[in-house]
Formats: structure tokens, sequence, C-alpha cells
């Protein structure tokens, strides 16, 4: 007999709403589709969620989407590559929320021109601007956040890395790499924050196809490797053991556990959610 998750009919999908998250403060840096689920799980699990971004109109969509379902989220426009803005705006939470208990960095970039081109085709640039904003925004929003961990002697900085980092598919440039370093990073975090107090965890994927950015990969790759976006789906799903691709209902609820005092042994790891694509 299988069972379900509890459904929550208030964001309309399957999430472990348990107030598991209740008295706690999150930053989520992310506004993109794993952003948005991540701030609505984080909510329905008993958080005080303040959502960053570059983008104001996503921001605006999911603050009226959050109050329409009776909750409050703070948001705020950031861009997380700015060291001094993203200092201010932890100085802010502090100011409202008392204390930070979460900093789950979901950001993304734009994957045309990036991906999709051979290695030998690739300029050095485009090689490695991922490498330079992914590690760059998780440095500083790390950084920023452990600070303030370590003055109230507890907290979790999540990431979530994507298969590629495993895998090393063809024809993604440095996303690979990127990914990578930002496993490495995690483990850095904790062997340096641990005894403060601070844990630090990755959440691997597999590619997840409700969110935006997805279908732009995969229409990339599937070009790349001349079959359809849907063939190339097809492909990755038959990688798993579980014939599925990860879903936002399962990552928001590793998520919640990862952050919540019950997850409070997990540091300086990968949580694999690949449904038996990654062995490790």
């Amino acid at each position: 007999m299988s069972i379900k998750p509890p459904f929550c009919a208030k964001y309309g999908q399957y999430l472990w709403v348990m107030k598991t998250l209740t008295n706690k403060t999150a930053i989520i840096y992310g506004a993109g589709g794993i952003g948005a689920a991540m701030a609505k799980a984080f909510l329905a699990a008993g958080a005080k969620v303040f959502l960053a971004s570059r983008s104001a109109s996503k921001l605006e969509a999911i603050k009226k989407a959050v109050e329409l379902n009776g909750d409050a989220i703070y948001t705020r426009q950031l861009d997380v590559l700015d060291e001094a803005a993203v200092e201010e705006h932890i100085n802010e939470v502090t100011s409202t929320g008392g204390r930070i208990d979460i900093s789950f960095n979901t950001i993304g970039i734009r994957m045309e021109g990036v991906q999709g081109i051979p290695l030998l085709d690739i300029q050095p640039d485009t090689f490695l601007q991922p490498l330079i904003t992914y590690t760059r925004a998780h440095f500083i929003t790390g950084k920023a956040a452990a600070k303030q961990m370590i003055a109230q002697g507890k907290g979790v900085i999540l990431m979530h890395t994507p298969n590629a980092s495993r895998i090393n598919p063809p024809f993604v440039g440095g996303m690979s790499p990127a990914w990578a370093a930002l496993e490495s990073l995690c483990q850095t975090q904790s062997v340096e924050w641990g005894r403060k107090g601070v844990r630090s965890v990755c959440l691997m994927t597999t590619g997840i196809p409700e969110t935006p950015l997805i279908d732009s990969v995969w229409q990339i790759q599937g070009k790349s490797h001349g079959i359809t976006q849907q063939q190339f789906q097809e492909f990755m799903e038959s990688m798993t053991h579980l014939g599925s691709l990860t879903t936002p209902e399962q990552l928001a609820a590793t998520a919640i556990f990862a952050a919540s005092d019950a997850g409070g042994a997990i540091s300086g790891t990968v949580i694999n959610l690949t449904g038996g694509m990654i062995i490790s």
C-alpha cells in the first residue's frame, strides 16, 4: 500500500505540510520555478519567508498568489552578485525576522548561448559565465547568512544542483563544472562553519519538467542531439531506476526536512533525489 503525503489544498499540490519550520526565518534567493515552489512550501511548513530576486514582476506575481491564500511573504528586488546589497538585505531580514535560520539559493541563468555548444566552439567567457555567476552568487549569499547564523549559534545553508554535476553530459558548456563547484563549496562551508552551528546541504535532482527553465534547456539539448524536446525528456526519464524525474513537491519536501531540526545531523553532503540516475 502506498502512502501519499497530505494534500495541501491551499497550494494545490502535494507537500509535506506539517509545521516543521514554525518560528524559523528563511531567505530564498531566486523567484523562478524552483524559488517560487520553495517559497510556497516553506510558508506551508510554517516559516517566515523572505524572497529575493532581480525580477520585480516575478516577485509581485508570487506575492499576489501567496496573499490570495492568506499568507504573507516579504519580497525584495536584489542582485545576488552584489555583496553590499546582499548584506544590506540580510540586515533588513534580521531586523524584521529577528534571525536567519535558512538560506536557500535557487538562482538560475539563461541557457541560450551557454548550452548546446561543443567545447571546441565555445568561447572562454561563455564557458566561464556559469562558473563565475553560480559560485560568486552562492559564496556571497552563504557568507552573508553564515555571519548571522554563527552569531546566533545555528542555521542551515541549502543549495540546489542538477544531476549534470555528476553525469557530465555533452553540450552543457561550463554548467557541469559550475554545479560541481557548488557541491565542493557546500563541503567547505560545512568544514569551516559546522562547529559554529551552521550546516550546509546540497539537494541534487534530475531536471524538473515543471519548471520553465528546463523547457529551454531540453529544447537546446534536443536540438544538439538531433531529437525533439519530448524525446530528450523521455531519454532522461529512461536513465532513472524509477522511470520518472524529480518533481517540485519531492524537492520541497526534502528541503523542508533538511532545513528542519529533524534534519539536524545532515551537513557537508549531497542529498540524492535523482531516482537512481546517479548512484553514489
